[in-house]
């Protein structure tokens, strides 16, 4: 197994002016006398509503990509800090990845994002072409080839979280309009995959619901998947998410997401293949 943390604004040469975060876990499996392999690449982003970086969201998520083959890249980006301080550390995630493919021996690209994560997995997707990127990325290719979005703030204006869009925004109400994803969903965005609790109490089901509306009248492909019942913050709604066995975190119906999330990238050609 390769494991490496990255300093991103290090490795770009980027100021970084007092930021917290910017740091990329690098994990790649590797599997001694096997044959080596092509493996596709998930970029995680925990929730945290902006204001702090879930663990549920984390190392669970990427030991699961793993299992299955994958590169496992893990953000922490900066948090308490507006746009678009966490949406360049996104970018420079993907930058290095694309920028490392061949040393790291790994193919297509999967954004994955929880809750406020979800957020910026969805700009990535969406603002991928931002100016202020570019201004400080240049052409490099920062573009997901898909995006898993779980249970996700999509807008910022309706039945959103409150706390992400505030953080994220700084209180600017135009910033906030702006940072909708939903509103910035267009015909160019890479495939996507939502899922969604019918009773999430924190960030509702109409986020979901909203964007595969957007992403069909786009003709951008998507799954979505609404499951009748669970709390938000599942991640990947098992025991190892979970305070115990009783927890309400364990449940085995929301679950079927990740296999269903590995089927839905393995049609879209996100399969290990020989190198």
């Amino acid at each position: 197994m390769y494991r490496d943390t990255v300093d991103l604004y290090a490795y770009f040469r980027i100021p970084r002016e007092g930021r917290a975060g910017g740091y990329l876990s690098v994990t790649v499996p590797e599997c001694g006398s096997v044959a080596k392999k092509l493996r596709p690449a998930a970029l995680i982003f925990p929730g945290g509503g902006y204001n702090f970086l879930s663990p549920r969201e984390g190392e669970p998520v990427e030991l699961q990509f793993l299992a299955r083959g994958y590169a496992a890249f893990r953000l922490d980006y900066t948090v308490n800090t507006p746009h678009p301080v966490p949406l360049l550390e996104a970018a420079m995630a993907a930058a290095y990845i694309r920028e490392r493919a061949g040393d790291l021996s790994v193919g297509p690209l999967v954004a994955v994002g929880f809750s406020a994560g979800g957020h910026l997995a969805g700009t990535l997707a969406t603002m991928y072409g931002d100016p202020y990127i570019k201004e400080v990325l240049g052409e490099r290719n920062v573009r997901p080839d898909a995006a898993a979005l779980c249970y996700a703030v999509l807008t910022t204006d309706y039945n959103t979280h409150g706390g992400t869009a505030q953080i994220i925004s700084g209180g600017d109400e135009e910033l906030k309009k702006q940072l909708s994803v939903v509103e910035r969903i267009t015909p160019d965005c890479p495939p996507v995959f939502l899922w969604h609790t019918a009773d999430d109490g924190a960030v509702s089901v109409q986020n979901s619901l909203r964007a595969a509306e957007k992403l069909a009248a786009c003709k951008v492909p998507f799954e979505l998947h609404v499951f009748g019942s669970g709390v938000h913050g599942l991640s990947v709604c098992s025991v190892e998410t979970a305070d115990d066995e009783n927890d309400v975190r364990v449940n085995p119906a929301a679950a079927q997401w990740l296999p269903l999330l590995f089927t839905w990238l393995l049609s879209r050609g996100f399969a290990v293949r020989k190198a």
